[in-house]
């Protein structure tokens, strides 16, 4: 019984939590495949929805800063097999799966990039786009803006992001973010890759725009 209550007040205590964390870090990966894998024109409307991919991307590596709720989960719960067999199975899913989604949406880009003949700015994109995720995240476990602060308050949105970019401690904080997100981005894509290319579930471009598959 005791068992039971404990995985309770865990589920209870998270539930919330993680079901709104993966739904915000999925929205851009639902929006990149619309984006970049659907062959679309750039469009008003498709600029107006890029705008919002950037927008909610921060959201998937964000859910990286969560694992200090492992920590607390940890602290808080006595049984040695509950904290084995539940709270780090539980954080450790939740953690991958947002982060799966932002690789797996900047891969989408740089298909884009490489069918539009823009392969040699994959690098540049990603590293420009890990560098706003960055900030994007300081803003969100610091001062806590969320995404749509951007529409909401976007005075003080801005105010505060050119305050804090004069800060030592701020600064020290984003660049380390982009270093961590820049290191797991490239373990993770290179895995990525290499599973769905040997099932053949994505292509890629050459230089002449042609697409080659593993069974090419």
């Amino acid at each position: 019984m005791a068992l039971i209550k404990t995985l309770r007040w865990i589920l209870s205590r998270n539930a919330g939590r993680i079901g709104w964390n993966l739904f915000l870090a999925f929205i851009p990966l639902g929006l990149s495949f619309w984006l970049f894998r659907r062959g679309r024109s750039r469009s008003f409307t498709w600029w107006l929805v890029f705008v919002v991919f950037l927008a909610f991307l921060p959201n998937a590596p964000y859910i990286l800063t969560d694992i200090i709720h492992l920590i607390y989960d940890v602290r808080d719960v006595n049984s040695v097999w509950t904290v084995t067999l539940v709270v780090f199975p539980l954080h450790i899913i939740f953690i991958l799966s947002g982060f799966q989604a932002y690789v797996l949406s900047l891969i989408n880009l740089g298909y884009y990039l490489q069918r539009i003949g823009r392969s040699k700015s994959i690098v540049a994109a990603e590293l420009f786009i890990h560098a706003l995720c960055a900030v994007g995240i300081y803003l969100g476990r610091f001062p806590r803006y969320n995404s749509w602060d951007l529409l909401a308050k976007p005075d003080d949105l801005v105010s505060t992001v050119v305050e804090d970019l004069i800060g030592k401690i701020p600064l020290a904080i984003i660049f380390i973010t982009f270093v961590i997100i820049t290191i797991l981005y490239w373990l993770f894509k290179q895995i990525t890759i290499a599973v769905l290319w040997q099932r053949g579930a994505i292509a890629f471009y050459q230089p002449d725009n042609t697409s080659i598959t593993p069974q090419q």
